[in-house]
């Protein structure tokens, strides 16, 4: 191999330029174009050191070309010079700007405290609906479907999401609306009907069937858990509804007439079914469609029905001045910030932590019920909500699992 000549430029007091020559001669090949007869080659590399000790391009076009005549020209082709020393990656404006700036700090237990707050919002809403007195089930969801359209609006005007949403979504928008307005009325008229302990129980139970029409409808895995905790979901609704061809005529612990509380129980489990198929639906329109599209559909939708229904049953009544006018905005502005925050906590947290906080719903619908209407529970309906909180509880432990596993 030939010599190698080092020169070094100093262009200023904080930056030197190096220059690598490497000079080969070979007798083998003529060239005509070389005056000294001798066959050349030069392969030159510049290095452009900076006083933070980074390696950086030089972007004059003249360099460039002398660098690349000089590297096809090389017996090692494109193999750098660069001595492993100063073999230092370029730094991007990006990560100069990313590194000075420090990386914002989230609270770990932010998506499980909204979760909690959307958790007690649902269950102060039941409770108002106990209260009210004089007004039927689908009246106060119209009244409910009305105030949330009104909310609704203009936050699908501030993010122009639009009212109709995607064409090829506006069917599954049409099913998620009636099947969960549907579910809401279902689960109104089941709390003025039986204990309010008791159909939030059976409410709650809808987890459970999520899975399956989920295995059904969207070909998702289904094991034999699901079929398990299937059984004991069923369990604990039999046990809260205690069906008197199973425990007689003479019970104790039911609200008001048996028939009125085989009704709210019908209506409780039919309100989970509807429940289970709306988070399915949701499930196929994915992140496609914009949260608040979906639940202005449930709002129209919803309000549409209501009216039509209450119309038909002749059920339309003012409600009284004052306290009930009251309770029932407020039923409205907060089956939107529990959807609200129910949103935001499944965005931030995974959906087993999140289902298992929701646990909640049952320990506050107790507690509501022994405070406001001083009604202990059964021991029946103690047994019912244990098989359908261990249900729920599993379904949403053995998703959390599979889903850290995989991540």
């Amino acid at each position: 191999m030939g010599d190698c000549n080092h020169h070094c430029n100093h262009e200023s007091e904080d930056d030197v330029t190096v220059v690598f020559h490497k000079v080969d001669r070979g007798g083998d090949d003529n060239d005509d174009d070389d005056d000294s007869g001798d066959n050349e080659r030069q392969a030159t590399e510049w290095i452009h050191l900076q006083s933070n000790c980074r390696v950086s391009c030089d972007d004059d076009e003249e360099d460039a070309r002398e660098e690349t005549r000089g590297s096809e020209h090389s017996p090692e082709g494109k193999a750098s010079l660069c001595p492993p020393a100063f073999c230092v990656r370029p730094a991007s404006r990006e990560e100069n700007a990313r590194e000075g700036q420090e990386k914002p700090k989230r609270c770990p237990g932010l998506g499980l405290f909204y979760a909690f707050l959307s958790t007690v919002f649902f269950s102060i809403i039941t409770l108002l609906v106990k209260t009210i007195e004089g007004v039927h089930a689908i009246e106060i969801s119209a009244i409910r479907c009305f105030f949330q359209m009104l909310f609704t609006m203009p936050l699908l005007i501030y993010h122009k999401t639009g009212f109709l949403g995607p064409r090829d979504k506006r069917i599954y928008l049409v099913l998620r609306g009636f099947i969960g307005s549907n579910a809401m009325i279902l689960l109104f008229y089941a709390v003025q009907q039986m204990p309010l302990a008791d159909a939030t129980v059976i409410m709650f139970s809808n987890p459970v069937f999520t899975s399956l029409l989920a295995w059904i409808f969207l070909k998702e895995r289904c094991t034999i858990w699901d079929c398990v905790f299937t059984v004991f979901t069923i369990t604990g609704v039999i046990l809260i509804a205690r069906p008197p061809f199973i425990f007689g005529q003479h019970l104790r612990g039911i609200e008001g007439d048996y028939t009125n509380h085989i009704k709210g129980s019908i209506a409780a489990f039919a309100g989970a079914i509807g429940a289970a198929f709306t988070f399915v639906v949701l499930r196929k329109i994915g992140k496609s469609v914009h949260y608040y599209l979906s639940v202005w559909y449930y709002a129209v939708i919803g309000f549409i029905e209501c009216i039509i229904t209450v119309s038909i049953l002749g059920e339309w009544k003012i409600p009284f001045c004052g306290r009930d006018r009251w309770m029932l905005m407020l039923i409205a502005v907060l089956g939107i910030a529990g959807q609200t925050f129910l949103t935001k906590a499944l965005q931030i947290e995974k959906a087993g932590p999140v289902a298992l906080m929701r646990t909640i719903d049952v320990v506050l619908a107790f507690t509501f019920q022994f405070i406001f209407f001083n009604r202990a529970p059964t021991l029946w309906s103690l047994g019912g909500a244990l098989c359908v909180v261990a249900s729920t509880s599993g379904v949403a432990l053995r998703k959390w699992c599979s889903s850290s596993r995989k991540s």
